[in-house]
């Protein structure tokens, strides 16, 4: 059932007055009430083109979700436009206004919503823009800005970013979308599309090194090499530098349990002097030892040569686990000055959850400490994902690939020491999938499905 608005209600309490004066005949006052209904609940194929007007849409009206105006929950005085699923689970429909905009100008798409009862938020919540020209036909790929994990200070999920309007472009169709949940609702207000500062950039110097210590024999033996390069790195700028798996123990005839150490400790202490000295960040794989447990670790060092964070292998070859190491339980993300980052080590890259978890979490960038893998692998993992991901290998290739999956910058014997700049900002449109990074989580299978594969 849809809800009959407030310009629905007023209007059948004017006919009404009409029917009890007696002025018109009852059958011309029963005819107007009934086209004034039927239009009001008719589910338009097309809504039309109305300005800074919303109407609603749905593709079917067998599929359509309840819609109304909202008078009680309202944004700095504005009501809502809501939708809810109205007992369907699989409901579809938007509201839906053209806004003008002018080709090559930037704008700043915002939009706050509050939802109840809506399972998978990002799955079922969205906002969509399609760019239009002079005839009203798509142009160009369409936009799918994302949902800010952070709410507002009154306690509002936000969907935002900045665009360029593309060449020859002349409106945006804007659809605020609620599908998929039967049992939700969404509350969408402020919305707004408007021109914004050019868009800024956010480099940073990504760097990794390939290096395989041979006949070392000592733990302080392998750093020693590792800090020998890691001053190369810092020689050519690098913010963050990505060492390989296990750097404490390749190389000698050392097991997983004799090589193991506190974190923190003598190689954190190490490590973050370099990293202090030259302010940059340092990943590095190293066998950690708390309490009777022993973990494959990875420690990320900030520019101050602080700890400030480890992130402990998940998944374990059988090697480990009969060479007594226990798997992680938790798989974080960290945030620098330069954006947010996940680390993944060597075994993971075989399985999509673990760069997947660390995506949802907003990382951009994913280290990849690692013995040897599989590249395709690795690649797919920066494709399915859209991040970076900077892997630092020993029997595998080392170096840094973009979310398309291209190596672009690769370390090898010759070149053990490689650093690329990358602009985390930049917009990336792919040809026929348009903005792939912001539709993944808005196309994701269910969660509640995978659960139920996985029980």
């Amino acid at each position: 059932m849809l809800f009959i608005n407030k310009k629905l209600k007023t209007m059948t309490c004017f006919i009404l007055k009409f029917l009890n004066s007696g002025s018109l005949p009852k059958v011309v006052i029963l005819s107007m009430f009934f086209l004034i209904h039927f239009t009001a609940y008719s589910v338009p194929n097309e809504p039309e083109k109305t300005g800074t007007d919303w109407k609603f849409y749905s593709q079917r009206a067998e599929v359509a979700p309840a819609h109304w105006i909202d008078m009680k929950l309202q944004y700095k005085g504005n009501p809502s436009l809501a939708i809810s699923g109205d007992g369907k689970d699989y409901t579809n429909g938007s509201w839906v206004s053209i806004v003008d905009v002018i080709s090559g100008k930037n704008y700043k798409f915002n939009c706050f919503f509050k939802q109840k009862n809506v399972d998978e938020q990002n799955r079922s919540i969205l906002a969509y823009i399609i760019w239009q020209g002079k005839d009203g036909k798509r142009i160009n790929q369409s936009e799918y800005p994302p949902t800010l994990r952070e709410l507002s200070e009154d306690g509002w999920n936000i969907i935002q970013q900045i665009y360029t309007a593309p060449e020859k472009a002349v409106t945006a169709k804007i659809e605020l979308i609620y599908r998929w949940d039967k049992d939700g609702s969404v509350y969408f207000n402020n919305i707004s599309l408007l021109e914004a500062p050019q868009l800024g950039s956010r480099f940073v110097n990504l760097a990794t090194i390939h290096h395989r210590p041979k006949n070392s024999g000592t733990t302080e033996d392998n750093l020693n090499q590792f800090a020998e390069l890691l001053s190369v790195a810092a020689n050519k700028k690098a913010d963050i530098v990505c060492l390989p798996e296990a750097i404490t123990l390749v190389g000698t005839d050392k097991s997983y349990i004799e090589v193991s150490e506190t974190v923190p400790g003598p190689t954190t202490d190490f490590l973050g002097k370099i990293a202090k000295e030259n302010n940059m960040y340092i990943v590095a794989g190293i066998l950690e030892r708390d309490g009777h447990a022993v973990y494959n670790t990875a420690i990320l060092l900030d520019r101050g040569g602080k700890l400030a964070g480890k992130y402990r292998k998940v998944a374990l070859p059988r090697e480990e686990i009969e060479g007594g190491v226990a798997p992680g339980s938790s798989i974080p993300v960290f945030d620098t000055d330069f954006g947010r980052i996940g680390i993944m080590i060597c075994w993971d890259v075989f399985f999509p959850e673990v760069a997947r978890m660390l995506a949802v979490q907003g990382a951009e960038v994913v280290f990849l400490p690692i013995w040897g893998g599989n590249l395709t692998l690795a690649k797919a993992r920066a494709i399915e994902n859209q991040v970076y991901l900077v892997s630092s290998t020993y029997d595998m290739k080392t170096g840094v690939f973009n979310p398309e999956g291209e190596l672009i910058k690769e370390g090898t014997d010759e070149e053990p020491v490689v650093v690329t700049r990358i602009d985390l900002a930049k917009h990336k449109i792919w040809p026929w999938l348009g903005d792939f990074k912001n539709r993944i989580p808005r196309e994701i299978p269910s969660s509640k499905l995978v659960k139920y594969y996985w029980k």
